[in-house]
């Protein structure tokens, strides 16, 4: 079986984010990148569908040269091969995101290709579905559970109120939730390994972005706290000041 294993390179959650001078983009000075949380479940699944049933498994980002190390650290966990779509653009449009992908992985097996739910540093959650639609494949979104098997996939996926299971034929795609599995820590004759292996990197095969950051902003500053008492006294001034001054009563 040959797996594909789409990541990304993304800010560290624990990252102090700040806004760049041209305003539409973040500063990148001191910050530490990594593989995207979410895409660590994908590749821990590629990996335990290899060692019980064989194949290949390969992963492949999209990024400039410091996306080597997201594709590093996939290598360390144990995935066979890597793969760099050179962009040193970042993309704000997920579609062609997913086009630039597709035009890579469609020439090379593929029998499933497996992707985080979202990445951290969008939350869009589009890749998944719009890399299915490019590729014409099924996609099944937001897996807790996945079995392979006699060419197909047995998904279940939370839904509201109990649990959704899906069946679909080989090949197709599988975005992975939180659940799915608990990700592996690279070996250090893993770390060592790939250190010195080799990235596949490629052009990036046409497709401009449609959707161009215009700016970037941060948040409103809170307002100042007034403490209004303590107590079940401090209660009927609360809800004066709800009423009068917040109006959210």
């Amino acid at each position: 079986m040959d797996i594909i294993t789409c990541i990304k390179e993304v800010p560290d959650t624990e990252t102090y984010i700040k806004i760049g001078p041209d305003q539409k983009s973040i500063n990148e000075a001191n910050v530490t990148f990594i593989m995207n949380p979410y895409d660590e479940y994908a590749v821990e699944e590629a990996l335990k569908i290899q060692e019980a049933g064989g194949g290949e498994t390969t992963a492949v980002t999209i990024g400039g040269e410091r996306a080597n190390e997201a594709l590093r650290y996939a290598l360390a966990m144990g995935m066979n091969k890597a793969i760099r779509i050179k962009q040193e653009k970042a993309i704000a449009d997920g579609l062609t995101f997913a086009r630039l992908l597709a035009n890579v992985i469609k020439d090379m097996p593929h029998d499933l290709i497996l992707l985080g739910k979202e990445t951290i540093d969008d939350g869009s959650t589009q890749i998944g579905p719009m890399l299915g639609e490019v590729m014409d494949l099924p996609c099944i979104t937001m897996v807790t559970k996945l079995d392979v098997a006699d060419g197909k996939v047995i998904a279940e996926r939370e839904v509201s109120g109990g649990i959704e299971v899906i069946e679909a034929s080989l090949p197709c795609i599988v975005t992975a939730q939180k659940g799915l599995n608990e990700p592996r820590y690279p070996s250090l004759r893993g770390k060592m390994m790939a250190k010195k292996a080799e990235i596949d990197e490629r052009e990036a095969p046409g497709d401009e972005s449609s959707i161009e950051i215009v700016a970037m902003s941060s948040p409103p500053s809170r307002g100042e706290v007034k403490i209004v008492g303590e107590g079940v006294e401090a209660v009927p001034e609360l809800i004066r000041l709800l009423k009068e001054e917040a109006k959210v009563i």
